[in-house]
C-alpha cells in the first residue's frame, strides 16, 4: 500500500524532532550542520533515532536531511561527491532502521525525504521569517543536488517543511513536476501567526496554491506553536480538500541568537493539545522541535483507536 492510500484510509503518525532525540543520545548538534553533523560522526544515533519513533508507533519516520544540503557541506571542507554521498547515507539509514524494524514487527512504515528551505542553510533562523531573497531557478539550483540524492535513493514521498515563503515552494513544486512527476509530496509552512506564513502570504492563498500540483497529497504546518494551530487547521481545511498534517513544536520558545529553547511559564502542553488537532480534522499528525518518542507514542496510541 502507498503512501497515499493509506491516508485514505486512516490517519498517520509522525516522528518527531531529530534534534532533540540526537542530543540526548549524546550528538552535538550545535555547528553549522546541525543534525547533519551526525551523518559524519554518528550514523549510529541517527539510526537509534528512527528506530525509536517507529517503536513508538510512527507511520512516517523523515530522513535527517533537512539541513542536509551540498552548499552546507561543501562550506565545511567537504567535496560536491562526498556531499552528496552523505546525503544519500542519510536515506539508507532511514530504509534500514525502517526494514529492520518491519522484519522484527511486521509493521510497515514510510520514509519521507526532507527537504528543508533554502532559509535552512542560512542557519540564521530565516526558516521562522523567510528574510532572503532568491529567484526561482536559484532555488531551484540549491534544491536539485539534494532531491537527486535523496531520490537516487528512494523514498515514499518528500516532505518539503518548515517553509517560509510561497515562492520557494512553487519553484520546488514545478522542479519535481518536471523531474519527478510521480513522487508524492507533502508541503508544511512555519507561520507567523495563524493566518500567515513566515513572509506575511495569507496561508489561505499559500495552500490554494500549493494544492494545484497534483503531487502534493497533504498541506499543513510545523516547527511552530501550539497557540495558532487550531485556528491554522480551520484555515487549511477551508483552503484545500488535502489531508491535514501537522507537527508543531512541543510549546518551547526557540531563541536563534542563542541557538536554544526554553519553555515559559504557562505554555500550552503538547499532550493536551494533540487530540484537538485530530477534531478539527488533521490527519498526519507529530511533533517538530524538542518532542520526543514518548510525544509520538501518545499521538500513535490515540491516532489507533480512530
Amino acid at each position: 500500500m502507498t503512501i497515499t492510500e493509506a491516508i485514505k484510509n486512516r490517519p498517520l503518525t509522525l516522528d518527531g524532532s531529530m534534534s532533540t532525540p540526537l542530543e540526548a543520545l549524546g550528538a552535538k548538534t550545535n555547528n553549522p550542520l546541525w543534525t547533519a553533523q551526525a551523518l559524519i560522526d554518528h550514523e549510529d544515533l541517527i539510526y537509534q533515532v528512527h528506530m525509536d519513533y517507529l517503536q513508538a508507533g510512527a507511520d512516517i519516520i523523515t530522513t535527517n536531511t533537512y539541513q542536509a544540503n551540498v552548499q552546507a557541506f561543501v562550506k565545511e571542507g567537504y567535496s560536491e561527491e562526498e556531499a552528496l554521498e552523505l546525503i544519500k547515507k542519510a536515506v539508507r539509514i532511514a530504509k534500514k532502521a525502517r526494514d529492520d524494524y518491519e522484519k522484527i514487527s511486521g509493521r510497515h512504515a514510510y520514509i519521507a525525504g526532507s527537504i528543508g528551505p533554502y532559509g535552512a542553510y542560512l542557519a540564521d533562523g530565516s526558516e521562522y521569517t523567510g528574510n532572503y531573497t532568491r529567484a526561482p531557478y536559484e532555488l531551484q539550483a540549491f534544491h536539485n543536488p539534494r532531491l537527486q540524492a535523496i531520490m537516487a535513493e528512494g523514498v515514499d514521498c518528500l516532505a518539503i517543511e518548515t517553509q517560509p515563503k510561497l515562492g520557494e515552494v512553487l519553484a520546488l513544486l514545478a522542479e519535481l513536476q518536471h523531474s519527478y512527476p510521480k513522487i508524492p509530496v507533502f508541503v508544511s509552512f512555519s507561520l507567523k501567526d495563524s493566518q500567515t506564513i513566515s513572509d506575511g502570504t495569507a496561508l489561505s492563498f499559500s495552500v490554494e496554491e500549493v494544492d494545484r500540483y497534483q503531487q502534493v497529497f497533504a498541506i499543513g504546518v510545523n516547527c511552530t506553536n501550539l497557540e495558532v494551530v487550531p485556528d491554522a487547521i480551520r484555515i487549511l481545511k477551508y483552503s484545500s480538500q488535502e489531508p491535514i498534517v501537522v507537527y508543531p513544536n512541543s510549546g518551547a520558545q526557540y531563541n536563534p541568537e542563542t541557538k536554544t529553547w526554553t519553555t515559559q511559564a504557562g505554555a500550552l502542553d503538547f499532550h493536551s493539545e494533540f487530540p484537538k488537532w485530530y477534531q478539527a480534522g488533521a490527519r498526519l499528525i507529530g511533533g517538530c522541535c524538542t518532542t520526543m518518542p514518548a510525544n509520538i507514542a501518545e499521538i500513535a496510541n490515540f491516532l489507533s483507536k480512530k
